[in-house]
Formats: structure tokens, C-alpha cells, sequence
């Protein structure tokens, strides 16, 4: 018998809300995926996914990232950032499915996903915005998570106004048009005792061949 997580997700005619950004396209579907299905999702990926806790260069010196990470996607899709090159594992079904529902709704041929798992409320992901060249001019960026509900913060990166949202269990997030250029974006650590969260953001990436 299949699981919940084969069966299709919502139509794109889903309703979604469009927030309140100055200078940035950004979607959110609080339930594109039902209760189930994020639920079977979750589980499976913390179970089957190949999670590494990556060493980072920041500031001159070499630190352990504060959450696991997966990279996933055509063999050609190296991805580098923070002194790192990592070379994508192949796809699974079940990252494969999640990615042609994404590229049938954005009208784009996502070929890599970053998966990360957020562990408890000290796993964070610093400021930062997804700009690196091989991302393109004005990349879509699509975020779907799974879990525990964690703040996503939004920093103008000309004004510092600062926006947060929270982005529930089973949501897509889709950032578009000039939102790297005008905004960094972080999952900040707290104090507060909760459950893990896995976010998959789907990209696509520049390559020769």
C-alpha cells in the first residue's frame, strides 16, 4: 500500500498569500501539503536521507554548521558557499516528486535541493541571501518545510527593516523577482524547547553542460 506521500499535492490554484515585502516577490501556501502527507515526508526524510554536519569557513576560521544538511540533484550541480564544494547525492523518489510538483507551479526546471534539518532551537541558519552566481539573475526559490513551526526572518538589506513569519508544517514558501538582491533571510536559534524542523529548498543552478 502507498504511502500518503505519493498521492498529489494541492492544485496550483491553491489559495496563497502574498506578503507585504517592499521590493520582493514572495508566496506562501500555508497548506500545500495536507497533515499526512508532511507528516509521512518528515519521518521518512530523518530517517533515509544522507544528513552531514559540514565544516564552514566564516570569518578566517573553520566552524561546524549548526544543523545536518543534505545536497541532492543532477550530477552536474556542484554547489559551493561558505569555502565548501559539494557534490550533489542523486535524487530520491520521494525529493523528486516534491520537485516536479514545485517546478509544475514556478515554471521552473528545479535540478538541485538543499535539504536541512533543524534539530532542536539551537540548529539556526545565519543571515544571508541565496545570490551566488550560479543562481542566476533574480533566482526562484522554493522552501517547503516540515515540522516544527520556526520564525523566517526577512532583513532589507539596504533599510535593515526586519519582517518574520512563521512557516508552518507542510508549506511552501516561493521567493522570486528581485527578493535576493533587496533581502537577507535567516532561521534564528532560540531558547524555547521544540521539536525538529526539515526545510528543502529547491533551486536551480547555472551549469556547462
Amino acid at each position: 500500500m502507498q504511502l500518503s506521500l505519493f498521492t498529489d499535492t494541492k492544485k496550483a490554484t491553491e489559495p496563497f498569500v502574498t506578503l507585504p515585502l517592499p521590493e520582493a516577490k514572495v508566496r506562501y501556501y500555508p497548506q500545500w501539503l495536507s497533515t499526512e502527507q508532511a507528516n509521512d515526508y518528515q519521518r521518512l526524510f530523518e530517517r533515509t536521507l544522507p544528513w552531514r554536519q559540514e565544516t564552514l569557513r566564516m570569518y578566517g576560521r573553520y566552524v561546524k554548521s549548526p544543523r545536518l544538511q543534505s545536497w541532492h540533484g543532477d550530477p552536474q550541480c556542484k554547489y559551493q558557499y561558505s569555502g565548501l564544494t559539494i557534490t550533489p547525492c542523486k535524487w530520491t523518489p520521494e525529493l523528486a516528486l516534491i520537485r516536479d510538483k514545485c517546478r509544475a507551479l514556478c515554471h521552473v526546471p528545479f535540478n538541485s535541493v538543499l535539504a536541512n534539518w533543524y534539530r532542536h532551537g539551537q540548529d539556526s541558519m545565519a543571515l544571508h541571501a541565496d545570490d551566488e552566481p550560479e543562481l542566476g539573475a533574480n533566482p526562484v526559490i522554493a522552501s517547503v518545510t516540515f515540522g516544527e513551526p520556526r520564525p523566517f526572518v526577512f532583513k532589507h538589506k539596504e533599510t535593515g527593516q526586519r519582517y518574520t513569519y512563521s512557516l508552518e508544517h507542510g508549506s511552501l514558501l516561493i521567493m522570486s523577482g528581485a527578493t535576493q538582491q533587496h533581502y537577507l533571510h535567516a532561521i534564528p536559534k532560540t531558547t524555547s524547547s521544540i521539536d525538529g524542523r526539515i526545510n528543502l529548498t529547491f533551486r536551480y543552478l547555472l551549469t556547462n553542460n
